[in-house]
């Protein structure tokens, strides 16, 4: 059954968490409330080495709609960095937690959202969904957002989106590298859980250490990033399942993960 807190849900399908937004009302706005909540989920699901993959889904027409403006009016300067601060470890939570988290995006991602979409490990969105960081027109620049959004389609294309506020179609967004695959809407939630269950094929640990060394590595300069990861590639060869999906593979048989 699924786990139904104030502000999302969270369903178990097999190996594979699915964490739905679920303010479809307010577009689901991310609120510091739901932020919370996020984190909470986050942190738990993380912990549990029977889950191998993580969906971010969302009810209703839109995705996420960015921060809940409501919250960003006739506050103190303490308030908005509390605001930014939670939003910023939510994004960090994202990608620190082991498992790989894809981002289900039927609609519109804007503003925090669309950074939501970013952060994640990958994403999967619909043919009409659509990206946009547009808070340069109601003058609160997209400065957190800019974050992650430079980090997956880089300088000029995430300077476009942020001075001009225009969207961006599914098309592009997967041209550009903010997205990994656009599909028709009704096969949406069936290709997010193919890639789940590919992920979900592989050693826990062995995934695990990728996705650590691969936000480790990738600001580093290349002679550090190289440094880095061979030794990480040599810690990982002495793991037992290392081991065990190299046997099988020279044996010519499927490898019977430990976990270990």
């Amino acid at each position: 059954m699924p786990t139904k807190l104030e502000n999302s849900l969270v369903t178990r399908e097999g190996p594979v968490a699915v964490i739905t937004l679920n303010r479809p009302e307010r577009r689901n706005a991310l609120s510091l409330e739901l932020m919370c909540e996020l984190i909470g989920c986050l942190d738990r699901i993380g912990g549990d080495r029977d889950i191998r993959a993580i969906i971010l889904a969302a009810a209703g027409k839109v995705f996420c709609s960015g921060h809940d403006l409501s919250e960003m009016t006739g506050r103190d300067i303490n308030d908005y960095r509390r605001i930014f601060d939670v939003c910023s470890e939510l994004m960090l939570k994202l990608q620190a937690i082991p498992q790989p988290v894809i981002a289900e995006v039927q609609g519109v991602a804007t503003a925090a959202g669309c950074q939501l979409v970013a952060a994640c490990d990958m994403a999967v969105a619909a043919e009409e969904a659509w990206f946009a960081t547009p808070g340069v027109k109601i003058g609160l620049f997209c400065t957190t957002p800019m974050v992650a959004l430079t980090r997956a389609i880089g300088r000029k294309r995430a300077l476009r989106m942020l001075l001009t506020g225009e969207p961006v179609d599914a098309r592009t967004a997967a041209e550009w590298g903010l997205i990994n695959e656009v599909v028709p809407t009704a096969g949406l939630a069936m290709a997010t859980r193919k890639l789940a269950a590919r992920v979900a094929e592989a050693s826990s640990l062995v995934v695990a250490i990728g996705k650590q060394a691969f936000y480790t590595q990738i600001d580093l300069d290349q002679p550090r990033a190289y440094a880095y990861a061979k030794e990480v590639m040599s810690m990982n060869a002495l793991a037992a399942d290392a081991q065990e999906g190299i046997g099988a593979f020279l044996g010519k048989r499927a490898p019977c993960w430990s976990g270990k």
